[in-house]
């Protein structure tokens, strides 16, 4: 995308304030999604180490397309050859279970249960403290994306997308169909949820709102490409980007768009957004394919700043960690930049390819290579 483009950046939609929604890490020490919370946000009120250095690495040596989550300090993902790992906080391995097929989604964990979608079609269930599995539900297309979990009437309901075309909301307790949607095309991405309501962008360039509980759109638009990355919600607003390298707002009431608007148009027609925003109260923070980090202010539309990356950050999203904002690139370059400035604060070459998006908690910022490392960074020891 061509830097001349977003001189051109116009005016959003009405004035977005409120604080932002903090990540489900009670205790700072979990990252059950891998956007960090149920709206996809990738905004964590956790601060990071000031000057981070490497603690500890642990290699599997099997390649990986998964984020990582964590559950009470233990990180979790899956290769893809179907083997779930977790590693606690020391870099200790303490958690193995093999799906015996293909994965390519990302877990997500809710309630010591790990979820997670699979290529032949699978959503499995796993107990994180039994080592079984609860439940798995069939569908008749791979599951690419992580699932996300959404509460109405007293029941909890875990939300995906499949590639046989349906959005589907299962009760997380065995895993019966609650509801299910069928879209125009296959749904490639995760859902954001906002209270009953999922929104998701497919491939056939629409962007729908549903109601979970009864599987029914309550609103939708046409985008000029298809969506290749999911929406990014703060408070009333939406965020997401499509395949030409549009960028839109949308203000949300009641599960309906009441406003809309494109606040970023690609000229050239060859630009695509493929990883998710992130936003805050006033700001919303987005990665081009022309290698930089962008800061625009969310109520009048102009940039703030921007920061040229040491390569093409590919799908992996940016995290925004109260002040500073974490990005890593497929030439496995790891960068912290400060949210207000776009001063780069702290970067670090991990030698391999990363295309998964960070994971937080307290102390700790945790990275997943496309190789299978993950790499645990936090404060210097005390000698």
């Amino acid at each position: 995308m061509k830097k001349q483009l977003y001189t051109g950046l116009i005016c959003l939609l009405t004035a977005c304030g409120g604080n932002p929604e903090s990540s489900d890490t009670p205790d700072d020490m979990d990252w059950h999604l891998f956007r960090g919370d149920a709206a996809l946000s990738g905004y964590t009120d956790t601060r990071l180490p000031r000057n981070p250095v490497l603690l500890w690495t642990y290699r599997s040596s099997s390649r990986t397309a998964s984020s990582p989550v964590v559950d009470n300090g233990t990180t979790y993902w899956c290769d893809k050859r179907g083997l779930v790992r977790g590693v606690d906080v020391n870099g200790k391995q303490v958690f193995e279970y093999d799906l015996q097929t293909a994965v390519e989604a990302t877990p997500m964990i809710c309630d010591s249960v790990l979820y997670i979608g699979r290529i032949d079609g699978m959503m499995t269930a796993i107990s994180l403290a039994g080592r079984d599995t609860l439940w798995t539900c069939e569908t008749m297309g791979q599951i690419a994306a992580s699932p996300n979990c959404v509460n109405f009437d007293g029941r909890q309901a875990i939300v995906f997308g499949s590639y046989d075309n349906h959005l589907y909301c299962l009760d997380s307790r065995d895993g019966t169909v609650i509801s299910r949607f069928e879209s125009g095309y296959y749904l490639n991405g995760a859902v954001a949820v906002r209270k009953r309501h999922v929104l998701f962008g497919g491939c056939d360039a629409w962007l729908r709102i549903i109601d979970c509980k009864r599987g029914v759109p309550t609103d939708s638009l046409k985008l000029e490409a298809y969506i290749p990355a999911s929406p990014a919600i703060m408070g009333d607003y939406c965020y997401l980007g499509d395949y030409s390298g549009n960028m839109y707002e949308l203000q949300l009431e009641k599960g309906e768009i009441v406003r809309h608007k494109k606040i970023l148009s690609s000229m050239d027609g060859n630009s695509a957004f493929v990883s998710v925003p992130a936003i805050t109260g006033e700001t919303l923070y987005f990665l081009t394919d022309d290698r930089y980090l962008y800061s625009v202010d969310r109520k009048d539309g102009n940039p703030n700043w921007k920061f040229m990356l040491r390569g093409s950050a590919g799908e992996s999203s940016p995290v925004i960690c109260r002040d500073r904002v974490v990005v890593c690139t497929k030439t496995g370059i790891i960068s912290i930049v400060n949210a207000d400035s776009g001063e780069l604060e702290w970067e670090y070459d991990a030698g391999e390819q990363i295309t998964a998006s960070p994971a937080v908690i307290k102390g700790r910022l945790l990275i997943l290579t496309a190789k299978g490392t993950l790499l645990c960074f936090g404060n210097k020891p005390r000698s």
